[in-house]
C-alpha cells in the first residue's frame, strides 16, 4: 500500500478511516465532474450562445430604449408646424396600412394568406437570428463594395 500524504493525519479507528475514505471519493467525484464539464465542448458552445444571446438582447432593449429617447428629444425640438404635419403623415401612413391590410385579405387566396401569416410568425420567433443575418449581410456587402 501506499504511504498517506504528510499533511493528513492517519485514521485511529475503522470509522474514521470510512470517514476519511468516503470524504476522498467525494472530492474525487467533485474532480471528475468538473474536468468532464470542460471537456464537454458542444455544452460549453451551447452555454457561451446562450450568454450571447442574453447579452445582445440585453444590448437591443438599451438600445431601442435610446432611440426612442432621442426620437422623443428631437421630436420635443421641431416646430409646432412639422409636428402637425409629422402627426399627419403618421395618422395617413395608418390609413393606408389598414387599407392595404383590408385589400389582402379581400384580394389575397387563402393559401397565400396561409403562407405568409406563417412567414411573418418565423420571422417574430427568430427575429434576433434575423437582426443578426441582416447585420452580417450588411457587413458582408460593405466589405465587398470596399474592394470592388
Amino acid at each position: 500500500m501506499t504511504q498517506p500524504p504528510h499533511d493528513e493525519p492517519t485514521a485511529s479507528s475503522p470509522e474514521e478511516l470510512r470517514e476519511q475514505v468516503e470524504q476522498t471519493r467525494n472530492e474525487l467525484g467533485d474532480t471528475v465532474e468538473a474536468l468532464a464539464a470542460k471537456t464537454d465542448v458542444k455544452a460549453r458552445a451551447q452555454q457561451k450562445a446562450a450568454q450571447a444571446r442574453e447579452q445582445a438582447g440585453v444590448k437591443a432593449g438599451q438600445l431601442k430604449t435610446k432611440a426612442a429617447d432621442l426620437a422623443h428629444q428631437a421630436q420635443d425640438k421641431l416646430p409646432d408646424p412639422v409636428k402637425d404635419k409629422a402627426a399627419q403623415a403618421a395618422e395617413q401612413a395608418r390609413t393606408k396600412t389598414a387599407q392595404a391590410t383590408q385589400l389582402w385579405h379581400d384580394k389575397a387566396p387563402e393559401p397565400v394568406q396561409n403562407k405568409t401569416a406563417r412567414g411573418a410568425e418565423l420571422a417574430r420567433d427568430n427575429r434576433n437570428l434575423l437582426l443578426a443575418a441582416a447585420g452580417v449581410a450588411a457587413v458582408v456587402w460593405l466589405a465587398c463594395r470596399r474592394k470592388g
